[in-house]
């Protein structure tokens, strides 16, 4: 059951909602906003656990989108507008599904582009739901970017959102998860999906940069590719795993190592909606035993003392043909937002946690936003592709 006061702590610059269009023709890019919120018993690695089991056992068709965004700790959101005139609406970004709805604070406001289909979406979880009817309305993202006929969810009823001032989803997954969400459709063309086939964008790809707490600026999506001014490496791509159920997400195959030495080779998923990096247990156990951490019972993470970070090595993730390194500050949770997790300020804690399955289960392993704001993140629609390339941030020492 939902807590019913949620606290939300703005940790970056709080608002960036502008569009602007790159000089590259065909690419569009959209401010992102991140949130942190406390929210009493329900600890980080909890909530984390209980998203990536949703998703695992096959359950985003059947669940709220919200799962693991409203339980997370961390949130993105971006403005989009609906209707013409538009209303603005504050959207959670989740590319770990992909039917985008509004309606959850802010009501639906009906305009001329307004069209009610006749059809309903229901897409129910664990501890809340998501009820609506199906529209086709004209989405924009600022002056750059519009869709004319975009299918959204109007909720109904809808648990876990009521007070936070954040008004739905902006679903960025594969168009494969919109199955048996809507009435009388098989699959639901995602935002991706329309803004390229109504021409918007040369490219069906999406850009995602986040940046850590300490960063000075917030984050980008970028429709239609990448924004090449905050890569650092040239991006590099893998194609989404052939295991089940991970491919029906931006999933991806790939090794996981510590101090050199393999913990975890397995499929898994990139998602947004997820907070931490999410390893099988066996895999976590051995990182555990490594690093010397101690489970945290509040925060549902490990916590080291000052002399075992100082020791920590390297945590390397393997994708493709290329490596990507996580520096021992990259490993732990922002100092300056143990608070927001019911932390203790003066403790250190790992950002490395337990999926709650052994490895084999078909999603080994979650690259939550702590991973996705040390590299920068792409999903390819058209090519069944995922890319990676370092940023500035790749080895900051902010946290």
């Amino acid at each position: 059951m939902f807590l019913s006061k949620v606290l939300f702590l703005l940790f970056f610059l709080a608002g960036i909602s502008s569009v602007y269009a790159s000089p590259f023709r065909g690419r569009i890019t959209l401010g992102v906003a991140a949130k942190v919120k406390a929210r009493g018993i329900i600890n980080i690695a909890e909530a984390d656990r209980a998203r990536a089991k949703a998703l695992r056992e096959g359950r985003l068709n059947k669940r709220d989108a919200i799962v693991g965004i409203t339980n997370s700790q961390a949130i993105y959101t971006a403005k989009v507008g609906v209707g013409s005139p538009p209303t603005e609406y504050t959207l959670l970004v989740d590319t770990g599904s992909s039917n985008t709805w509004v309606g959850a604070n802010q009501p639906y406001v009906s305009t001329n582009t307004s069209h009610a289909t006749g059809n309903t979406v229901s897409i129910s979880y664990g501890s809340g739901s998501f009820h609506g009817n199906e529209y086709m309305d004209t989405i924009t993202f600022g002056n750059a970017l519009t869709i004319s006929q975009q299918s959204i969810g109007i909720a109904t009823q809808s648990d876990g959102l009521e007070g936070t001032g954040i008004d739905g989803i902006l679903g960025l997954g594969p168009k494969d998860l919109t199955q048996g969400t809507t009435s009388n459709t098989s699959l639901v063309p995602t935002v991706i999906d329309n803004l390229y086939a109504e021409g918007q964008i040369k490219s069906a790809v999406l850009g995602v940069y986040f940046t850590p707490a300490s960063a000075s600026n917030v984050g980008e999506l970028t429709f239609g590719g990448y924004d090449p001014s905050v890569l650092t490496s040239a991006m590099k791509y893998a194609s989404i795993t052939k295991t089940h159920p991970a491919s029906t997400f931006w999933g991806i195959d790939q090794d996981v190592s510590y101090g050199g030495a393999t913990v975890l080779s397995g499929a898994g998923i990139v998602d947004t909606g997820t907070t931490l990096i999410l390893i099988a247990t066996d895999a976590f156990q051995t990182y555990q035993a490594a690093t010397g951490g101690v489970l945290d019972k509040t925060t549902g993470l490990l916590s080291i003392t000052q002399l075992q970070y100082d020791n920590l090595k390297t945590l390397s993730v393997r994708i493709g043909e290329s490596t990507y390194d996580l520096t021992p500050n990259a490993q732990i949770w922002p100092r300056s937002l143990n608070s927001a997790i019911g932390g203790r300020s003066d403790s250190i804690y790992l950002i490395v946690s337990d999926i709650g399955t052994p490895s084999g289960s078909g999603m080994d392993f979650v690259n939550g936003y702590t991973f996705l704001e040390r590299f920068y993140s792409v999903y390819d629609t058209t090519d069944s592709l995922v890319g990676f390339a370092t940023t500035d941030y790749t080895a900051s020492t902010g946290n």
